[in-house]
């Protein structure tokens, strides 16, 4: 268990990336490059390892394996997140110098909604060894709906407004345009938000939903809470630079479902082995462990 003060520098870092991408990489609104955007994944993809190893040295070889192994799995899984950004951007008609700056922010608040379903889950774990078998009978469920998708295109992926997304239209007055990426004006006499809002919080919204397969499918590789968090967190730190960087190839990724499937579907037989091994349940083996 990581001491406050290594969670406390942790986060501190993690939120200086973001400052550092927000103030520095997105500041001036553009439509980066391929280049750039390469650079930039492989730039935050070599901060990932280089914090997996420097884990390993600190830490330990187990931690750092994990840390790795984790890493690795949230950024596969979050591939499938960016055709659904795809198709909400194209929704709500977001002018291409504006979609760095609207990702950005998008993801930042999927992480704060991240954390909070980590700390959750890891308190489950912790407290009741039958949630193993929730989530590893989630995941194998979600390996089989996956599969069933088969290489659904970017027309066939719908995108249906969240309760959040609906409740603050009721709340506040919607201008017709994006004010030039501002996110609240002031027009005939009364306070109006920018669509800007709504695509930031259907963004991290959604991110939230993919969640719910990709949390599960890291806590069956480690239920150490520090290093289920800090691999979300690096997997979403380089997703809008993978995004600008695959955009055109979306449509050629005929066989991610298939991939994801497979993932899920091994992690989901290894959470429900691991809740045999650790079984508690009365009903079955009488409540004993089932040596598998």
């Amino acid at each position: 268990m990581e001491s406050p003060l290594v969670w406390t520098l942790t986060l501190i870092g993690i939120l200086g990336l973001f400052i550092f991408d927000f103030v520095v990489v997105v500041a001036k609104p553009h439509v980066p490059t391929f280049r750039e955007s390469a650079l930039w994944s492989v730039f935050y993809i070599v901060l990932a390892l280089a914090f997996g190893a420097s884990m390993w040295l600190w830490n330990s070889p187990g931690q750092g394996t994990e840390f790795l192994a984790g890493f690795i799995t949230e950024k596969s899984l979050s591939v499938d997140n960016l055709f659904v950004f795809l198709v909400i951007l194209s929704r709500f008609a977001v002018p291409p110098a504006q979609r760095q700056r609207v990702l950005l922010i998008g993801i930042a608040i999927a992480l704060v909604l991240r954390g909070v379903f980590i700390a959750a889950g890891a308190a489950a774990l912790s407290t009741f060894s039958w949630t193993f078998y929730l989530f590893g009978a989630f995941l194998l469920y979600t390996a089989v709906a996956v599969a069933r998708e088969g290489g659904a295109e970017e027309g066939d992926v719908e995108y249906k407004e969240n309760a959040l997304v609906r409740g603050v239209k009721r709340l506040m007055p919607v201008t017709d345009g994006y004010r030039d990426g501002r996110f609240v004006v002031r027009e005939a006499g009364r306070r109006m938000i920018t669509p800007m809002v709504l695509v930031i919080l259907a963004i991290g919204g959604t991110d939230v939903l993919f969640a719910l397969d990709s949390i599960p499918a890291i806590f069956g590789l480690t239920q150490d809470p520090y290093i289920v968090f800090t691999a979300n967190a690096f997997a979403l730190l380089g997703l809008r630079q993978l995004f600008f960087l695959v955009d055109g190839l979306l449509a050629r990724l005929v066989y991610l479902s298939y991939g994801l499937a497979v993932v899920l579907g091994f992690i989901g037989v290894k959470l429900v082995l691991e809740a045999l091994h650790q079984n508690s349940l009365p009903f079955l083996n009488g409540g004993e462990p089932v040596e598998v």
